[in-house]
């Protein structure tokens, strides 16, 4: 029996958030999932740590002058799951569509710890998983935590198998190979408006990499990208200088690129705006024939990567020993009980004596 492939829309988002504001920034995000839809989108992809904010500051002050900023982003920092992800499923199980949106993961635990995530959801309302950045890039150390490899790993759905980087992450040719070699069909690169185009140029760094990466692994590469609006800039830059670098030009591009390694829409360059192409996975199938990467054009036997698939946690419980006769329940929340042990016989008068 002949094996049949998907076809479908794909749609990159080019846009900017409700700066720091999360409930207004998701209801901008399904309003955009919406009109991505009407027009035959099946799979809707969002800039980087779209909701509510990129951290800009980090760029142009000093660690206690964009403190402030920090404080603010971590306040409107959101919980996978929670209340702002729950509208997001919403509009995509409305709308029949998968979503792989960037977000400021807020720690359940701790009140300093962010995270860089993409939360990626079914047409069902359903959130497969999330991905966090492995490594913050250079100043955004200073407000982002690490991921860990639990999350490097590519989505089985009816499109295809879908996987995820953020930003700087599609430079990581380590990372980019691991998803290759879980059989990524589907890569969603996205990326901040980024306008410090003196010093480096995003676009340009966005073209190599996804091109490599739609080329290398004979994959479709949808990138989507934020922009640098004038709320922003306002918002952040307080010398003149500040606002300088932010109205550099050209801070954004979002592109789809097909398994030959070319661009198969037109860019859309520093505009709001969503681009759209068509995924035809079948594509995928003679390039293999020239370099499958992660089948017959590689030696395992001389090359070899391996993985640590462990979450990091800050805490874990080591197993309880039980001795005979006690319980003991080690599940979270629970109590341990032990049950109660016969006395310990009485020691000779003769051993009472000389203790």
């Amino acid at each position: 029996m002949s094996v049949e492939f998907p076809r479908f829309v794909a749609a990159a988002v080019q846009a900017a958030p409700v700066w720091m504001d999360s409930e207004a920034t998701v209801g901008r995000a399904c309003k955009l999932i919406r009109e991505a839809a009407a027009k035959g989108a099946r799979l809707v992809a969002f800039p980087e740590v779209y909701v509510p904010a990129y951290p800009y500051w980090n760029w142009l002050m000093t660690p206690f002058e964009g403190s402030r900023f920090f404080r603010e982003l971590y306040k409107q920092s959101i919980l996978v799951p929670g209340e702002e992800t729950k509208r997001l499923c919403e509009a995509a199980r409305t709308h029949r569509c998968y979503v792989v949106i960037g977000v400021n993961e807020r720690s359940p635990i701790s009140m300093g710890t962010i995270f860089n995530s993409n939360v990626i959801i079914g047409p069902d309302g359903g959130i497969l998983g999330v991905h966090r950045k492995l490594v913050p890039t250079f100043a955004e150390k200073l407000t982002w935590g690490y991921g860990d490899g639990s999350t490097v790993r590519p989505y089985e759905t009816e499109l295809g198998r879908i996987g995820t980087l953020a930003c700087g992450e599609n430079t990581n040719t380590l990372a980019r190979f691991a998803l290759l070699a879980q059989g990524e069909q589907i890569h969603v690169a996205n990326y901040p408006g980024f306008p410090f185009t003196s010093r480096y140029s995003m676009t340009e760094a966005i073209r190599i990499r996804a091109a490599s990466h739609a080329f290398e692994g004979k994959v479709y590469v949808v990138v989507s990208s934020g922009v640098v609006t004038e709320e922003i800039i306002s918002s952040v830059c307080a010398t003149k200088e500040q606002r300088r670098q932010m109205e550099e030009r050209p801070a954004s591009i979002s592109v789809i690129y097909g398994p030959g390694g070319q661009p198969v829409c037109k860019p859309l360059i520093d505009e709001e705006g969503i681009v759209y192409a068509e995924i035809d996975i079948e594509r995928e199938i003679e390039p293999k024939q020239f370099h499958d990467i992660v089948g017959h054009y590689n030696r395992f036997d001389v090359f070899n990567l391996q993985m640590n698939r462990r979450p990091i946690q800050p805490l874990s419980f080591a197993p309880v020993e039980t001795r005979p006769g006690e319980i003991a329940s080690v599940e979270q929340g629970q109590e341990v009980q032990f049950a109660e042990l016969p006395e310990a016989p009485s020691l000779p008068k003769k051993m009472q004596h000389n203790s």
